[in-house]
């Protein structure tokens, strides 16, 4: 456990550190990126490695997983993020359990939140996700389309309406690609899709951008993320699944 604990963190720095380059390239400050470090698919022990490499942000795909091992780990003094699309009816194991929600892609999923963070006292911080590369296989609003973008605006409003939801920003996930820069122009249109928000609807905050993974961070954080979500660059592949 000391070995691979000693592993993920060795990995974990170099991520701040090539974190750290980009924003500054960009003109940017490196305290601006938060690295979520994703333990999806990984067993507890991977999980109890990651704590004690010093990882302080976790992010998880799979409702039920996610809270078996939170509810293992109950003195891990970790933030959990949810960052993978949560049915409707599971949606009452997201608050209480996650401090926000990456994933926020319809009005049904938004009111079925409101429901259970009002039975339970939460607030609920989220991410709106937006689909820009018009892939049927990924969730969220259809974005590639800058035409279109006033098409769901009555969504957001909806959305903004809940008391108990605070919306913070945005999150996509580009078509998967092997070269980076592939996802560069998606990127940049969330960041234009923000700023467009920003506009329409300026007594929110629209700060933060969840978009890079272990393949595209580098470019992501050149572009405007302030969440980069890496899983296998950091705890590595996961286990095949029995």
């Amino acid at each position: 456990m000391a070995d691979l604990a000693s592993q993920i963190r060795q990995r974990y720095l170099y991520t701040l550190e090539q974190i750290a380059v980009a924003a500054r390239r960009a003109g940017r400050k490196p305290e601006e990126v938060r690295l979520v470090v994703v333990t999806k698919a990984q067993p507890l022990d991977v999980v109890q490695a990651t704590i004690e490499a010093g990882v302080d942000l976790l992010g998880e795909n799979y409702p039920e997983e996610a809270v078996e091992k939170i509810r293992s780990l109950p003195n891990a003094g970790v933030m959990w993020h949810m960052i993978g699309h949560v049915q409707s009816r599971k949606a009452d194991l997201v608050p209480g359990y996650f401090s926000m929600l990456h994933s926020l892609d319809s009005v049904k999923l938004a009111n079925r939140l409101e429901r259970f963070c009002v039975e339970g006292g939460h607030q609920l911080p989220v991410l709106l996700e937006f689909n820009v590369g018009g892939e049927e296989s990924k969730f969220g609003w259809q974005a590639g389309d800058e035409s279109r973008w006033s098409s769901f605006l009555p969504d957001i409003e909806a959305i903004l309406s809940l008391p108990h939801l605070e919306v913070r920003g945005l999150m996509t996930m580009p078509p998967l690609a092997e070269d980076p820069e592939i996802s560069r122009p998606y990127f940049r249109t969330l960041r234009r899709l923000r700023d467009f928000l920003a506009q329409r609807f300026p007594a929110v905050s629209w700060d933060e951008l969840s978009m890079g993974t272990s393949i595209d961070y580098i470019v992501a954080v050149e572009e405007g993320a302030t969440l980069v979500r890496i899983g296998t660059a950091i705890v590595g592949p996961r286990p095949p699944r029995g």
